[in-house]
């Protein structure tokens, strides 16, 4: 492996389990409007939601809707793809899931071990696509991540959002580095492969899942890159 002068890390399904705190939130708002989603199983109304916000945050990244849109039009879609509209408002799910979706941060298995690991061999950094306000309180919530990162680059704070390779031109600036010293972990193959890709980066997928493509690396589980790039394991929770 070659010796890369900077390791930059995506956050959401990298580092913290997005989806898992995505369905638990949702979990909750479908315990307390329980009776208003009768007739949909839990299950279909996870699935729909994700649907739905998948594009609405494509269209976000293109520049096509804003942030207030993605924040209410989620909730509106969902309402009207599951026949709902008339039953329950969509600005009042969508700040009860944003106050639900906080409770349920945690890291991806292996990947607290395998950030503080790498950081204690090379620089690191975080580059994440999200809403500001959002990715900050998970740094707060998860401190290690921001202390031991020399450059944190937010999307909404740039005004750029990956695939977008001026995203990743001024993270490598930021850092001082040219694209090629620069390796970059992240789940999202449009995202984070092809964006970091196209913008000279080297690129590691983490895909725990099937998929398609062809990065530099693909692994399916932290301890797979932890033995590619030669670091051992120091921070692993036992028991």
């Amino acid at each position: 492996m070659a010796k890369y002068s900077f390791i930059y890390f995506d956050l959401d399904d990298t580092l913290l389990d997005h989806r898992s705190a995505e369905r638990l939130a949702l979990g909750d708002v479908y315990e307390l409007y329980s009776h208003q989603f009768d007739g949909h199983s839990l299950i279909s109304v996870q699935e729909t939601y994700h649907d739905v916000n998948t594009d609405l945050w494509r269209r976000y990244s293109d520049g096509t809707i804003t942030k207030q849109q993605v924040k209410i039009e989620r909730f509106e879609s969902l309402l009207e793809r599951l026949q709902l509209a008339d039953r329950i408002p969509a600005e009042e799910l969508s700040s009860l899931y944003m106050n639900q979706y906080g409770q349920h941060w945690s890291f991806i298995p292996g990947g607290r071990d395998a950030f503080l690991s790498i950081a204690d061999s090379f620089q690191v950094g975080i580059l994440t696509n999200g809403f500001t306000e959002i990715q900050h309180a998970k740094l707060a919530q998860f401190p290690e991540l921001s202390e031991r990162s020399s450059s944190i680059i937010i999307s909404e704070e740039v005004g750029y959002m990956k695939p977008d390779p001026r995203i990743f031109d001024h993270a490598a600036a930021a850092v001082n580095c040219m694209a090629d010293e620069i390796l970059y972990i992240g789940d999202s193959y449009r995202s984070d492969v092809v964006g970091g890709s196209g913008a000279g980066w080297n690129v590691a997928w983490f895909s725990p899942g099937e998929g398609n493509g062809n990065p530099e690396h693909r692994f399916q589980e932290w301890s797979e890159i932890l033995t590619w790039m030669d670091v051992p394991s120091r921070y692993a929770t036992k028991g």
